[in-house]
């Protein structure tokens, strides 16, 4: 186990939750991102970065937004496996993060933090100092975002407006469908013994 799961793995019962434990994914040559939407104790966005071999998390409660004009609160979570940019399904009651989740949006990223030269820096780097920015390859979502570290350790994750923008905010994650599946939450949590 990475000693960076070790949080991720000190919530969970493996024997109870079918989240993936971690540990045979590969870091892809070209870093991913996946936007999970979470139904549990409350609804909320999970945005994630493949940094290394973990993917950094946090949590979205209005979720990623396309329109520069919005800035969206963003909690740091604990950091997943790469496996879980696939992870669709229920999360059982009693569980950390208990109830549904779909994969809202997922693809590439490209780093674009710089340094006061202009020189491309380390990611890693750059959110440990707390300001990153990043052009976004999904299915739904495209462009130059940032994440920024402003207080008591939350940030914010904006969209620059660099770029166009579709021009349609945040989601309603009722009725949004998975990139993955095309299913909604509802479709997932009514499926979620058939398997």
């Amino acid at each position: 186990m990475s000693e960076r799961l070790r949080d991720y793995h000190g919530k969970r019962d493996f024997r109870r939750t079918g989240e993936p434990e971690g540990g045979e994914g590969r870091a892809a040559p070209e870093p991913r991102f996946v936007v999970q939407i979470h139904d549990a104790r409350t609804m909320h966005f999970d945005f994630r970065l493949q940094v290394g071999d973990v993917l950094k998390s946090w949590s979205v409660p209005k979720g990623p937004s396309d329109l520069p004009k919005d800035k969206r609160l963003a909690v740091p979570t604990e950091d997943h496996p790469l496996e879980y940019e696939e992870f669709e399904g229920v999360i059982p009651e009693g569980q950390y993060g208990g109830g549904t989740v779909i994969v809202w949006d997922h693809g590439m990223y490209e780093p674009l933090s710089h340094d006061r030269r202009g020189n491309l820096v380390d990611f890693a780097g750059s959110l440990e100092r707390g300001h990153a920015t990043f052009r976004l390859h999904g299915t739904k979502l495209r462009g130059v975002y940032a994440l920024t570290r402003f207080r008591d350790g939350d940030w914010l994750l904006v969209k620059t407006a660099e770029g166009r923008s579709r021009g349609r905010g945040s989601p309603d994650p009722r009725r949004a469908r998975s990139a993955r599946t095309g299913r909604t939450l509802a479709q997932v949590a009514a499926h979620s013994g058939d398997g």
